[in-house]
């Protein structure tokens, strides 16, 4: 019965259709990215402390605050850039017949976005930032990153717009929105594990501080690369070789 319903649904054909998996990893790891830019790492702490209830005030939380205003905020963030998603997705559907040309222009966007990561067109460069922000703790946690979802940029803005690019590329909302739900696991899991408390986590952040510039360098390739796959067309040369392989029986995921 639960095989039919899936099978009715097209859920079977989702879960294992390669070009989207693969997709969405990509998207996990541009998540991961933005994470990493230069000014989201260094404030982690500054956002952990906010969520937590401790804005401006002396103390220590719980682990259990830390990691539920955590979660709540990244809940706030998900939940903007999945409706972009969404939109993104279901815009690609609409312009069917264009949407090869489209996803050439955004790939072109996505280029523009790598080098504005790595610091040129200073004229992008600028942060748009609401610097009214909702009352500190857990009631306010979602607030935060709602409004770190909807006005931090240019940060996520390249990164993101990458992924936008993707969910464009699927065709459909629901693709765009798991494309954007797994941008969101790679941005959000390393503020849930900071707030956690791991160990290797911390060591490992405080690494990738000490070699910002590698790390600047490495995401904008990433996404200079992505806009060329796109612009080419071989990014769907790519997911249509995939697909054929998914549809021949050559592999299963």
């Amino acid at each position: 019965m639960v095989a039919q319903l899936l099978a009715t649904n097209g859920l079977t054909h989702t879960v294992n259709d390669g070009p989207l998996l693969v997709a969405a990893a990509v998207a996990a790891l541009v998540g991961l990215v933005g994470f990493l830019s230069p000014c989201v790492l260094p404030l982690v702490p500054g956002y952990l402390s906010y969520v937590a209830g401790l804005s401006g005030v002396e103390g220590v939380p719980s682990r259990r605050r830390m990691v539920s205003g955590a979660l709540l905020f990244v809940l706030g963030f998900t939940a903007i850039f999945v409706l972009q998603g969404v939109a993104f997705g279901q815009l690609g559907a609409n312009l069917r017949n264009d949407k090869d040309i489209i996803a050439r222009v955004l790939g072109g966007v996505t280029i523009v976005m790598g080098v504005v990561f790595l610091g040129g067109f200073g004229f992008l460069q600028r942060e748009f930032k609401v610097h009214k922000l909702p009352k500190a703790g857990l009631v306010g946690a979602p607030l935060l990153g709602a409004t770190f979802g909807l006005a931090w940029a240019p940060c996520l803005t390249p990164t993101f717009s990458a992924v936008n690019t993707l969910a464009f590329t699927q065709g459909t909302a629901g693709r765009g929105a798991i494309l954007t739900a797994f941008y969101c696991l790679g941005l959000g899991i390393p503020f849930v594990l900071v707030a956690f408390g791991v160990g290797w986590v911390t060591g490992a952040l405080g690494f990738l501080r000490r070699h910002m510039g590698v790390v600047t360098r490495l995401g904008g390739a990433l996404l200079i690369v992505m806009g060329i796959l796109l612009v080419t067309g071989e990014w769907n040369h790519l997911m249509d070789s995939l697909r054929s392989n998914v549809g021949a029986g050559g592999f299963e995921i």
